[in-house]
């Protein structure tokens, strides 16, 4: 048995107990694996000086679409600076992931997000199970969010931006589309401060597993 059917027999029972979210390590990231895992409520986190290590937590953040809020400020800002900026999707997906791995964010040394990461996400994107929000101010990207798309759920994996509030922008933008595909919730991992102002919110590893079917 190789190592990625190895991986895949432990993602099918994502129920097991885990140490610390992480329910295996090891193995080489492929779109393949990449695609079973989230089918299975599991997601890679690349740590400097460990193997792969794939995480199914026991908390787990989601923002529930009909609990949408948006904050005064936000929706101010809206008004006013909103026509600033030209919404686009699935245009510049790899750079997305560039720029979100170029973020400096308080508290955080470096990036999970590896070349390892950005090869296979674009494999994904490329095969249509990747989609990214793209905020453009004229030719210039902004702002942006990515995600991955897996027939039982969308995951959100990371967001960016060089200007005030236009992660918030994108991730509102991302939330419209997904709603327009039919979707009424979406994978947010971890309740970030970001998230939270959304609505976003922690359940169980349980709750979200039975959310996705399994």
């Amino acid at each position: 048995m190789s190592v990625d059917d190895e991986l895949k027999v432990i993602f099918s029972n994502p129920h097991a107990q885990t140490l610390e979210g992480v329910i295996a390590a090891g193995g080489k990231m492929s779109p393949e694996l990449l695609i079973y895992a989230y089918e299975h409520g599991v997601f890679p986190w690349p740590h400097e000086g460990y193997p792969l290590l794939w995480f199914c937590p026991d908390e787990r953040g989601v923002l529930d679409f009909d609990e949408l809020h948006l904050s005064k400020s936000f929706q101010k800002w809206l008004r006013q600076k909103k026509s600033l900026y030209q919404v686009t999707v699935n245009q510049k997906f790899l750079e997305v992931v560039q720029s979100c791995r170029r973020q400096k964010r308080k508290g955080q040394r470096g990036s999970w997000i590896n070349n390892e990461i950005e090869r296979n996400y674009n494999l994904l994107h490329q095969s249509g199970h990747a989609l990214s929000i793209e905020i453009m101010r004229g030719d210039v990207l902004v702002g942006g969010i990515y995600g991955v798309q897996s027939s039982r759920y969308f995951s959100c994996e990371s967001m960016f931006h060089h200007e005030d509030n236009v992660s918030k922008l994108a991730f509102y933008e991302m939330v419209n589309l997904l709603k327009s595909q039919g979707h009424r919730w979406m994978d947010i991992q971890m309740v970030t401060s970001v998230c939270e102002g959304f609505g976003g919110k922690l359940i169980s590893k349980e709750d979200f597993l039975l959310r996705i079917g399994l």
